[in-house]
C-alpha cells in the first residue's frame, strides 16, 4: 500500500463537532485503500467550510470560486483522464451557487467524483438556509422559518441521468469509505451526498436527527434498478444511505469526444504544431 503522508499538526478552520472531520477521515481512508498516488489525484472546490477540504488532503488541489468546483473538474479530468478528480463542497455550495454546473454535468457524465457535505445550512456565512434547509428551520436571515421547498439531490441526479448516486452519513466512517472508494471506482460521474451535522448553526438537524431520519439501503436493492432508486430518492421521512442507483453502461464524457476517439493519451501531454499560432502573433 502506497504511503500517504498527511500533517497532523495543520490547523483545520472547523468548529469541534464538525461532520467535515469524520468525512477527511473517511476520504483519506478511501484514498489509502485504493493505493491511489497523491500526485495523481486532484481535488476541486469552490468556496465554504466544506470547500476547504482540499486544503487539508496532501495532494494536488484547485480552490475557486463560490459554486465552480465542478467546472474546474471536469476540466482537469477532459485534460488529463489519467488523473483521478474529485469535486468536494458544500449544499449551498454545490446545490446553490454551483446549481446550475450540477444539473449539466449530471448530462455531460464526466468520470470524476462528486462529494456533497449536507449539512443543510450555509456554514461559511453563519447559518442562513441553503437549498437543502428543510421548511420551517429558523436561521439567521429566515427569522419566520424557511419556506422555500428543499432540494432533493438525489431525485435531480437520477431525473438528469447521473450514472451513479449515493448518500451517507458522517456519523459512520466505514460507510463513507465504502461510498467513496466505489465512487472512484466507476466509470462516470459519480455523487455522493453526506449528511453531516453543523454543530454552530443549525440545531434541528443534529448527529441524533440524521440518525434516526434515515437508514441502510438493504442488501436486496439493485442499484440498476431506476425505478426502484426514483422510489428510494422520494424517501424523505426515511431517508435511505447507500448506493441509490448505478448504470455502467453509459460512455463517459471523455469516451465522447472526439479528441480522444483516435488517440486516447491526454491531451495534456501531447505535442503540438504551434507554427500557425506563432504565425498569428507576428
Amino acid at each position: 500500500m502506497k504511503n500517504f503522508e498527511f500533517d497532523d499538526s495543520l490547523d483545520i478552520a472547523w468548529c469541534k463537532g464538525c461532520g467535515n472531520f469524520t468525512i477527511r477521515k473517511a476520504l483519506i481512508e478511501a484514498l489509502q485503500n485504493l493505493e491511489l498516488d497523491p500526485t495523481e489525484v486532484v481535488m476541486s472546490s469552490g468556496i465554504g467550510q466544506a470547500a476547504k477540504m482540499p486544503q487539508y488532503i496532501n495532494t494536488n488541489y484547485f480552490n475557486g470560486l463560490h459554486g465552480r468546483g465542478l467546472p474546474v473538474a471536469v476540466a482537469i479530468k477532459t485534460a488529463n483522464p489519467e488523473l483521478t478528480v474529485i469535486a468536494e463542497g458544500g449544499d449551498g455550495d454545490m446545490y446553490g451557487e454551483g446549481g446550475n454546473h450540477f444539473i449539466h454535468n449530471v448530462r455531460r457524465n464526466p468520470d470524476i467524483t462528486h462529494i456533497v457535505h449536507n449539512n443543510m445550512i450555509y456554514g461559511l456565512t453563519q447559518g442562513q438556509g441553503s437549498p437543502t434547509s428543510p421548511k420551517g428551520l429558523v436561521t439567521t436571515v429566515q427569522t419566520y422559518g424557511v419556506y422555500n421547498e428543499p432540494v432533493n439531490p438525489i431525485a435531480l441526479a437520477l431525473t438528469m441521468g447521473a450514472t451513479f448516486v449515493a448518500r451517507s452519513f458522517s456519523g459512520n466512517i466505514p460507510h463513507m469509505t465504502k461510498m467513496i472508494e466505489a465512487a472512484i471506482n466507476h466509470k462516470g460521474y459519480a455523487i455522493i451526498d453526506i449528511f453531516h451535522p453543523c454543530v454552530t448553526f443549525n440545531k434541528i438537524n443534529t448527529f441524533k436527527w440524521y440518525k434516526d431520519n434515515s437508514h441502510y439501503i438493504e442488501e436486496s436493492h439493485d442499484p440498476s434498478d431506476f425505478k426502484a432508486a426514483l422510489d428510494l430518492a422520494y424517501m424523505t421521512d426515511n431517508f435511505p444511505l447507500g448506493i441509490i442507483y448505478q448504470d455502467t453502461s453509459k460512455l463517459d464524457f471523455n469516451g465522447r469526444l472526439n479528441v480522444y476517439q483516435d488517440d486516447e493519451s491526454p491531451v495534456i501531454k501531447r505535442s503540438r504544431d504551434i507554427s500557425a499560432v506563432s504565425a498569428l502573433l507576428k
